[in-house]
């Protein structure tokens, strides 16, 4: 049984929200004509990103595949975030400033504002390739049957790529790209959802597990040296609590009805393998926490 999660619903402009800060974007004038071939969307969603914004903006404006529409929201930002995404409002085709319950918040917020044949997301603080969007439409018209399509990103240590589905019931690195270089079509996007505000770090991964296992949604991956983006050290991932994380990757795995036998056989190795140092991060978890933990969903 798949579990329970909210429908998308595509459209054009946000609800009125009385809190809102600024809204703006060609797609308010009436002066967003695209092209005949496939439509891109890119989300950029940011606060208080004034650093890297606008080298994440200029990534997409760089793209030689022109027929992109991109999507920015803001969550309220203080540092002049919002007075560098106005000097490029005639390249946004919407934008919005305003307070929203996190990241994953935002994001649905962007997925409802999507018209493309394709959605991908640009984080703030993150680049697109100039090749990214050309790479990504070849692939699109060479595998037309396939529903999403990771591709390859460099980080601070070296490139990441590659899709190994098997591995998605047992390993968190299931794919090995990251958010950048993520586009999947948007009749797929419809029938998945929304992502769960239930998870505070890991909605992504709750995402791809309805988008996989439940829905059977057919991905692919670009060759290692088809770059799409570049993925900055810090942000999220430099901040999150190791410890709340752990647990939370777990408890999606418990929601998304996962065997609870298999499950438990898993979460007793990650025990193991955490208190022996062998795991990619040690987390410093208290044994204590673990048994509670277990006792609790699993007993």
């Amino acid at each position: 049984m798949i579990p329970n999660f909210e429908e998308i619903k595509f459209n054009k402009f946000l609800d009125k929200n009385p809190k809102r800060i600024y809204e703006g974007g060609n797609r308010l004038k009436e002066k967003v004509i695209k092209g005949n071939h496939p439509l891109i969307s890119i989300i950029t969603v940011c606060k208080n990103s004034s650093k890297f914004i606008q080298e994440t903006i200029d990534s997409i404006k760089n793209q030689k595949y022109k027929n992109i529409e991109y999507i920015v929201l803001d969550g309220g930002s203080t540092d002049g975030t919002i007075n560098i995404i106005k000097e490029n409002i005639e390249f946004i085709d919407y934008f919005v400033s305003e307070p929203d319950l996190g990241n994953y918040d935002a994001l649905n917020k962007g997925l409802s504002l999507c018209t493309g044949d394709l959605i991908g997301i640009v984080n703030a603080d993150d680049i697109l390739l100039p090749d990214a969007t050309s790479i990504l439409i070849k692939y699109y018209k060479k595998y037309s049957e396939v529903d999403f399509f990771f591709g390859s990103v460099r980080k601070h240590w070296g490139v990441i790529s590659g899709y190994y589905p098997r591995k998605i019931k047992y390993s968190w690195f299931f794919y090995t790209s990251h958010s950048t270089g993520f586009f999947i079509k948007k009749h797929v996007v419809k029938k998945v959802g929304k992502y769960s505000l239930k998870y505070k770090y890991s909605s992504d991964f709750d995402y791809f597990y309805r988008m996989i296992i439940h829905n059977k949604f057919k991905g692919i991956a670009t060759s290692k040296d088809e770059i799409f983006g570049i993925f900055r050290q810090g942000g999220i991932s430099a901040t999150l609590d190791k410890e709340y994380h752990f647990f939370e990757k777990i408890r999606i795995r418990i929601d998304n009805k996962q065997n609870k036998i298999f499950l438990s056989l898993l979460y007793f190795l990650k025990i193991i393998k955490n208190f022996l140092g062998n795991d990619r991060v040690k987390v410093k978890i208290k044994l204590k926490k673990f048994y509670d933990f277990f006792c609790q969903n699993f007993l």
